[in-house]
């Protein structure tokens, strides 16, 4: 729907025709932050009010686990100071990494956000506990920028033998909260690794977008499925962007 930026507006003329045939659109996002806080980002990008109605993230659906004290009650928070609208209402249960009982990943923090040699180091002695991670996803691109994402860390986590607990695409529990029994759906993304793979995880028709996260990987038509081999995932139909 947008590159971190600005919209897309061939996107947002299929949500407008998609409304005006009465479809139920979802904005399904892996932000590790409440629903809130994404309509107010796209409220900032001129999207319009009607369109905001359903929107879930990742970081919803944690949080409300978190707060259940599921995981424990003590945790480290990694990530920018701006994820922490995930945890408002529990900053007196945040604290160290050697005191915390499971460990809050949102992403990397603004002062570490390239090197991810650093995690490796931060974690290395902490693999007996939870990590959660609210944003499963490896990069994300803000206009011409690829940035890490919080799944960055976790695969860190996850291959020197920690355990991790995912919230977000392609997990089925996520879409547990939107997905209507009896109805027909399509999903669209231009991520192999959530969006599409999470159409696969359901049996679900996927849409799949080459001008995204995979851009640099996506030569030609010809190529996409040496891609999607490559990704391990099946895509039913794909647009270089999404238009009507």
């Amino acid at each position: 729907m947008h590159d971190g930026n600005k919209l897309h507006n061939g996107a947002i003329e299929v949500v407008k025709n998609l409304n005006n045939k009465e479809k139920r659109v979802i904005f399904l996002s892996n932000a590790p932050r409440p629903n809130k806080d994404v309509a107010s980002f796209l409220r900032k990008l001129n999207m319009e009010e009607r369109f905001l109605k359903n929107i879930l993230t990742s970081g919803e659906v944690a949080m409300k686990l978190i707060k259940s004290n599921k995981f424990g009650i003590k945790f480290y928070h990694i990530g920018p100071d701006r994820d922490s609208s995930i945890f408002i209402g529990l900053e007196k249960n945040k604290t160290s990494l050697k005191n915390c009982d499971y460990i809050l990943c949102t992403g990397l923090f603004d002062e570490n956000s390239k090197d991810l040699k650093c995690y490796e180091n931060l974690l290395k002695s902490s693999l007996s506990k939870k990590l959660i991670c609210t944003n499963p996803d490896l990069t994300v691109h803000r206009g011409d920028n690829e940035e890490y994402c919080a799944g960055a860390i976790a695969k860190i986590f996850k291959l020197m033998g920690g355990e991790v607990v995912y919230f977000g695409k392609p997990y089925k529990e996520v879409y547990e909260n939107i997905l209507i029994k009896g109805e027909k759906n399509l999903i669209i993304g231009d991520n192999l690794n959530t969006d599409i793979k999470g159409a696969n995880n359901l049996k679900i028709d996927s849409l799949f977008i080459t001008s995204g996260v995979h851009r640099s990987e996506f030569e030609n038509e010809n190529n996409i499925k040496k891609l999607l081999k490559t990704y391990q995932v099946n895509a039913n139909y794909f647009q270089k962007t999404l238009t009507w």
